[in-house]
């Protein structure tokens, strides 16, 4: 499993080249440089990070930028609290630029941590750009914060990974990073709270079925040959819904009933392993997510102790294996994978993140269950809400922090769901809305506003979501 994150330039007023109408005098582009990002936040295990300055275009000479900086709480110096490289002179960084370049960049090393209760920060300011009659524009001050300190806001592009959608990715608006996964990598998840509930792996479009059987070794392929086109996803039958999770995330909505303590009463599930992640390449703006079945098996789970029990086995095993998964209380759920036979992470801790974009099972009324591709739901187990916000009630640039409505938040984690985007239809794609944005607020408490930017990439290719999010405080 892979952390990062990657960042979108943010958006500069430039002045394109262009022509007089009187002379046909070419205008050039202006120079402009802006902080990536306008904070930064160490965790108590990080020493150093890459302060990123972007430009709207490459530099048209050598020439150098002058950041300067003030400390809250903390002091400039090797034996003091922080350092940075290029080193600091009578409080200004000086970085050297080539012409030519695109980007530039300094360290920042942390020396001392906070001490708890008080706050420790230093802010930064591009106070001049020399090189070309540079300007300064957007992002021209940022703030690095000793402690795990709310970022105030950023561009996130999520790495879905294109029109097959093979990852699923967490993403934690307060720590400004993302977690991805390979979507095929888990089948079951086992929910660490005070109940004990076992859900399946929608986004590769798992179904399962209770049997009236509790022997899992008497289980055939024969016996089952009737129930499996029922079970599964997509077949346009409105009660195929009782094959999958209840789609709102509400953990009492799991597919596979509570284990109960008496073993007695624990059936075996015939399971529908879904979709392998598909492999084609569509054309611009559709996706092909899913590929080859991934087969079919047999499942029981028991409880032991605080802990489960799963008997697992292909459907015409006579013998079956069998695993204890552990609870976690620091996560919502243990994962474990049927095809590799391996107990895997998959979330990051529970309130480590907000968002989720994945291909998810969702449920059209008076169809049943069906896929979704651009998918994104909200970490509603651990607090998070979040509720959506029309234009043209507020624009989203006018929306502050006075203007939220806790009674609007919602818990149900489709909230953003598909509803940042249209769906497309005969004839047309789907496409981003731009007359909709989102506010979120965190597990700690904190309030976001978010906005969608982009549904494609810039060869118009699907699986590439991009937003900007702002803290509003």
């Amino acid at each position: 499993m892979k952390k990062t994150i990657k960042l979108i330039p943010i958006l500069f007023l430039l002045v394109l080249a262009a022509c007089s109408s009187d002379d046909n005098t070419v205008v050039p582009e202006e120079f402009v440089v802006a902080f990536e990002n306008p904070s930064v936040s160490f965790n108590a295990t990080e020493s150093e990070k890459e302060i990123n300055l972007i430009f709207s275009t490459v530099a048209p000479e050598d020439g150098t930028i002058s950041i300067s900086f003030t400390g809250t709480n903390a002091v400039y110096g090797s034996s003091e609290d922080f350092v940075t490289d290029p080193a600091a002179d009578n409080g200004v960084i000086s970085i050297s630029v080539a012409s030519g370049a695109t980007s530039a960049s300094f360290s920042f090393t942390k020396l001392k941590d906070a001490i708890e209760g008080m706050e420790k920060s230093i802010d930064f300011s591009i106070a001049t750009v020399n090189v070309g009659g540079g300007i300064t524009s957007g992002n021209t001050t940022m703030q690095v914060a000793f402690a795990e300190t709310a970022a105030l806001g950023g561009n996130i592009e999520s790495e879905v990974g294109g029109p097959n959608e093979p990852n699923q990715v967490y993403v934690d608006l307060s720590g400004q990073n993302q977690t991805s996964v390979n979507r095929e990598s888990w089948d079951l998840a086992f929910y660490n709270g005070d109940s004990f509930r076992v859900a399946i792996n929608g986004s590769v479009f798992m179904a399962v079925s209770e049997l009236d059987a509790v022997d899992i070794d008497a289980v055939d392929a024969a016996s089952v040959a009737d129930l499996q086109p029922t079970v599964a996803v997509g077949t346009f039958d409105a009660a195929n819904t009782v094959f999958v999770d209840s789609p709102d995330g509400v953990i009492t909505g799991t597919a596979i009933a509570e284990i109960s303590e008496t073993d007695s009463e624990n059936k075996v599930y015939l399971v529908n392993l879904g979709s392998e992640i598909g492999t084609e390449t569509p054309e611009n703006g559709s996706v092909a997510v899913s590929g080859e079945s991934r087969g079919w098996m047999k499942i029981r789970v028991l409880r032991n102790e605080t802990d489960y029990t799963l008997q697992y086995a292909g459907l015409d095993e006579t013998t079956h294996s069998e695993v204890t998964i552990a609870k976690d209380a620091a996560y919502n759920f243990q994962f474990f994978s049927l095809m590799t036979e391996n107990e895997i992470v998959v979330e990051p801790i529970k309130d480590k993140w907000d968002l989720n974009f994945t291909v998810f099972t969702n449920e059209i009324e008076g169809y049943g269950s069906y896929g979704y591709s651009d998918f994104v739901t909200t970490n509603s187990k651990a607090g998070t809400m979040a509720y959506m916000v029309e234009v043209e009630t507020l624009a989203y640039a006018d929306f502050e922090l006075s203007n939220v409505d806790e009674s609007l938040f919602e818990d149900d984690q489709r909230v953003i769901g598909s509803n940042w985007r249209n769906g497309g239809g005969p004839g047309s794609l789907p496409s981003l809305k731009e007359d909709v944005y989102f506010i979120l607020k965190d597990s700690d408490g904190n309030t976001y506003k978010l906005k969608f930017t982009a549904l494609v990439n810039e060869s118009g290719v699907r699986g590439y979501p991009a937003f900007e999010y702002t803290l509003l405080q």
